[in-house]
């Protein structure tokens, strides 16, 4: 992870992935399989990732809600969404939050890849090329 990312950490207490994101690797992820296969998929994988409790799941809208505690002792809200954009092709964005006003010195991002880390692992062979 890059100075500059900790260095945004220390104001921003809060990281999400979109079509439009600057940086690569909080580009929104696509995936050739249809929404239920995924969301299978997805919600299997986040429940044996270690560190991370998911608290809610809502497969009609496609939610997870995941918490993870950090080194400090702070909480962080993780949001997984899926989404349908074609009968076999699904997008995957995460949104993750810490609680409390002060900044996550990056732990936000490095959620986010974590994630779409494992993920990428899993669904390798289902991963839309951009």
């Amino acid at each position: 992870m890059s100075l500059k990312r900790t260095l945004t950490g220390i104001f921003r207490s809060q990281e999400g992935t979109s079509d439009r994101a600057k940086v690569p690797e909080l580009k929104t992820r696509y995936y050739q399989l249809s929404k239920d296969k995924i969301w299978e998929e997805v919600s299997s994988t986040l429940k044996k990732v270690p560190g991370y409790k998911v608290l809610h799941e809502v497969p009609s809208v496609g939610e997870i809600t995941l918490e993870k505690r950090s080194g400090f002792g702070r909480t962080m809200d993780i949001t997984v969404s899926i989404v349908s954009t074609g009968p076999m092709r699904s997008a995957v964005d995460i949104y993750s939050a810490t609680r409390g006003s002060f900044g996550d010195l990056g732990a936000n991002y490095r959620n986010i890849i974590h994630l779409f880390t494992m993920l990428d692992k899993k669904l390798s062979s289902y991963k839309v090329k951009s």
